[in-house]
């Protein structure tokens, strides 16, 4: 695997469980529920953690903007599913593991089918 690629995958994980924190961590944590504007702050991290995860992903598929994006969408099942089950305590339905599969098919079309 390829270092983009791999920093492609990294870097959307981690931003997508950054988002999962900010958005979700007002049911956990009363702090959060408090300070949606110094919440809403971390935006600009997180931004950055986009942009530079897009920039990878740009150059790990020479130059195309749809196989990042779809990354992006699985990577974020996938957090989520890992976050919401871990931290709420949410199961994971047959209805979750048809998203999940169905994300695990983009990621390897995206990285097998050339």
């Amino acid at each position: 695997m390829n270092k983009p690629l791999l920093y492609t995958f990294l870097i959307f994980f981690i931003t997508q469980s950054a988002v999962w924190f900010q958005t979700n961590g007002q049911f956990i944590w009363s702090w959060f529920k408090d300070h949606p504007f110094i919440l809403s702050l971390f935006g600009i991290p997180i931004s950055l953690g986009y942009i530079w995860a897009t920039k990878f992903a740009f150059a790990a598929f020479e130059g195309t903007l749809w196989p990042g994006r779809l990354l992006g969408f699985a990577m974020g099942i996938i957090s989520f599913t890992i976050l919401t089950n871990h931290f709420m305590g949410e199961g994971i339905s047959y209805k979750v593991i048809v998203s999940l599969l169905l994300a695990t098919a983009l990621v390897l079309i995206q990285v097998f089918w050339k």
